[in-house]
């Protein structure tokens, strides 16, 4: 008899003939698997897309500052900042102040001194003469792609673009809106002081 009470009881599992048999791992903690199958599934989302297409460089036709108006916004010319200066054109070298005395049209001139710093930004200071109003002005400067226009583009956005002509190292002549000469015998002329 003791021998009948140290033998093992049999298992009384009731199986369905049809039924595979499963492995005790599987049934023994069925929440685990819950866990792992979402976290096998969000490491597979995770991968790294694809690299997106490069973006399209510039157009070589583009010019530096595109004068006239832009359609549906209020600026007078669009200016690639990223684009290098022309050939030969030497930024240290340019930098300086130019100054001058402008027409005005209701008093004497305008005394102007333009600031050019070689790190591309600009200040500019407007005194109407026979009157206590002065202007300052700071902003970034670029050059044309033939490096014979300055444009001067203002931070504030309420200012208008400023075109200069760059005649010589020493001298920029001031353009109209649109980039263009002005048609008068007056001096429009900034000289570097």
């Amino acid at each position: 008899m003791e021998r009948l009470l140290h033998q093992r009881k049999p298992k009384l599992t009731a199986r369905h003939p049809d039924t595979p048999h499963r492995s005790r791992a599987m049934t023994r903690h069925p929440a685990s698997a819950l866990v792992l199958i979402p976290l096998a599934l969000a490491l597979a989302a995770c991968k790294p897309d694809a690299d997106p297409a490069p973006a399209a460089p510039p157009a070589d036709t583009a010019t530096t500052a595109q004068s006239g108006a832009v359609a549906g916004t209020d600026a007078t010319a669009v200016v690639d900042h990223e684009r290098p200066d022309p050939a030969g054109f030497d930024r240290k070298a340019f930098a300086g102040s130019f100054a001058g005395t402008l027409p005005c049209a209701d008093c004497p001139g305008i005394d102007m001194r333009v600031d050019i710093d070689a790190d591309g930004s600009f200040s500019a200071s407007e005194t109407y003469q026979d009157r206590d109003t002065t202007v300052e002005t700071a902003g970034t400067w670029t050059i044309d792609a033939d490096g014979r226009r300055l444009l001067l583009d203002p931070d504030s956005k309420d200012e208008a673009d400023r075109h200069f002509e760059i005649v010589s190292k020493d001298e920029i002549r001031m353009l109209d809106a649109e980039g263009k000469p002005v048609e008068s015998a007056l001096n429009y002329s900034l000289r570097r002081g």
